[in-house]
Order: structure tokens, then sequence, then C-alpha cells
């Protein structure tokens, strides 16, 4: 799977991380729906880490389609809470 962090770029998560990554998209997905700021910043924050840490990097010279695109690592509850939503950032 390709994960663009937007201003950042792509990584390509294994198939194998695809379960833990769906999860920690949908700790970020309640974080917003309950309005908490302080629950959303931490489980954003570990779905990022998580990207970077298991994903390796795609080439900026190689175009590829992203199935996941995740906001910016400085994204606001406000601005988060209109793409985290239902199901999560990940397509089902």
């Amino acid at each position: 799977m390709i994960v663009r962090i937007a201003t950042e770029g792509q990584y390509e998560v294994s198939e194998d991380d695809e379960e833990a990554l769906n999860e920690l998209d949908m700790q970020a997905v309640g974080a917003c729906e309950l309005g908490d700021e302080q629950k959303f910043h931490a489980a954003f924050a570990r779905l990022l880490e998580f990207v970077r840490t298991k994903g390796h990097p795609v080439p900026d010279d190689e175009l590829s389609a992203s199935q996941m695109i995740l906001p910016p690592p400085d994204t606001s509850l406000e601005e988060a809470r209109a793409e985290f939503t239902g199901e999560g950032l990940i397509p089902g």
C-alpha cells in the first residue's frame, strides 16, 4: 500500500502492516468524532510515526498512486475532522 503524508512524500507500507495501520487510522477517527484534540494529536502522531518507521520511502522520481493520503503533520483537529470520518482514510 502506498501512503502519502502531505508535505512529506510517499511511503510503501507492507500488506502485513495494513491491519495495524487501519487500527491507528480508526483511533484518529474516533478522537475526531469525540472532538478530543489531545487524543487526536496523540493518535495522529502514532499513525505518522508508524508510516515513517514501517514504510519505505518511495523515490521522488517514481510516480505511484496513493491508496491513503494523510494530512500534513501540523493538521489541526478542525481540519482533520473533515478528513477523518466514518471508516477512516483507508478505503474499505
